[in-house]
């Protein structure tokens, strides 16, 4: 048996068998959708024996004429290994497959896409092993009855490797995170003063007990400072502590575009296999921007603990809205999730215009000659 495919290895001979769950008309009719109503907590999916999800893809949309806003944040879910009582992946559905504050852009990565029309299909390569079960949920905390339309695709198998460990997935927010004020302290000092020789204080998108490796995050930010000084929401570097190190850790780096492979406060949006920015932001950074960084190359592995944090701004001086979505591969038992806020703290704050449009397109044409 093989969970890893690539084309160098799709010619050989494999050993299971190929199922799929979908929401397909029992009926043989065309209404191939499940139903979701404001306050359903669906099972979508349930599975038996030993197995591995291959391929996920879904799509929603609610009944009424205009779209309901802000919907990817609303929809939750969840996915459960080996008849666990508590989820692996625990996400609001949108951020699970790559993209944050409650929207959908057409995007490609080797793991995780959004694709025409508009991003509103859903679509995930991660490999998920199981050795006795998966369960799959959608929790709706939309306004309006949804229609739900998915494919899980897997492979069966007589058993399961030990050692293959179990997919994660966790959603994180802070808004805003805890800075420093602005006012009155000169724009140098609040960018790039100030020594972090601790950690203490970053944004932290994993932390997680047990033995396995860390694959990767989104990150979104709502850049929330309103100001004509240079307004760069980076400089934040990412610290990820294994197995309890102090600081500095293992892995240190030297500046939030740097972690997400781009350079020089970048705004151009790019998506490549393993990392991308779907949104770059306005003029001066304002408003809301994505990027992702996936360590399908480069797994970072813990034998005991893993902390992945990041500054937000440099010695955390920045107040933004963050949020992101981790995804690792662990042995169970996994530490217990935070419970995940309600849907009025998940929703997206409103965008923020610093200075009048013909201001922004100045600041814009200068930084972007």
């Amino acid at each position: 048996m093989e969970i890893v495919q690539n084309l160098s290895s799709l010619s050989r001979r494999r050993q299971g068998k190929s199922k799929r769950a979908s929401s397909y008309d029992r009926s043989g009719g065309n209404k191939d959708y499940f139903s979701i109503k404001p306050g359903d907590n669906a099972e979508i999916c349930r599975i038996s024996g030993a197995g591995c999800i291959k391929h996920i893809w879904m799509t929603m949309a609610t009944d009424a004429p205009v779209e309901e806003t802000f919907l990817p944040r609303k929809i939750v879910l969840r996915i459960y290994w080996d008849g666990e009582t508590e989820p692996s992946v625990e996400a609001p559905i949108g951020d699970f497959f790559g993209l944050g504050h409650g929207i959908t852009r057409n995007y490609t990565s080797a793991c995780l896409m959004m694709s025409p029309e508009d991003g509103k299909a859903f679509v995930s390569y991660f490999p998920m092993p199981f050795a006795s079960g998966a369960r799959i949920t959608v929790e709706s905390e939309a306004e309006q009855t949804i229609k739900f339309y998915f494919y899980v695709d897997y492979e069966a198998y007589e058993s399961l490797p030990a050692d293959e460990l179990r997919f994660h997935a966790k959603w994180h927010r802070e808004c805003p995170t805890d800075g420093i004020p602005d006012k009155d302290v000169d724009n140098a000092f609040f960018e790039f003063g100030g020594k972090n020789t601790t950690g203490d204080g970053n944004y932290v998108i994993l932390e997680a007990h047990g033995k396995g490796h860390y694959v990767g995050c989104n990150l979104n930010i709502h850049n929330l400072r309103e100001t004509r000084e240079w307004n760069w929401y980076g400089e934040g570097d990412d610290m990820i502590f294994i197995d309890g190190e102090p600081w500095p850790p293992s892995l240190h780096g030297t500046g939030t575009e740097d972690y997400f492979n781009t350079a020089w406060c970048p705004q151009q949006e790019v998506c490549t296999p393993y990392h991308g920015i779907i949104l770059g932001g306005g003029p001066n950074w304002s408003g809301k921007i994505s990027v992702y960084r996936y360590h399908i190359q480069d797994p970072v592995m813990f034998d005991e603990s893993i902390k992945v944090t990041i500054e937000h701004g440099h010695n955390n001086h920045r107040s933004d809205d963050l949020s992101s979505t981790a995804y690792w591969y662990q042995s169970e038992p996994h530490l217990p999730f935070a419970p995940l806020p309600k849907v009025n703290d998940r929703m997206p704050l409103p965008d923020i215009l610093p200075f009048d449009e013909e201001s922004n397109r100045q600041q814009f044409a200068h930084q972007n000659p």
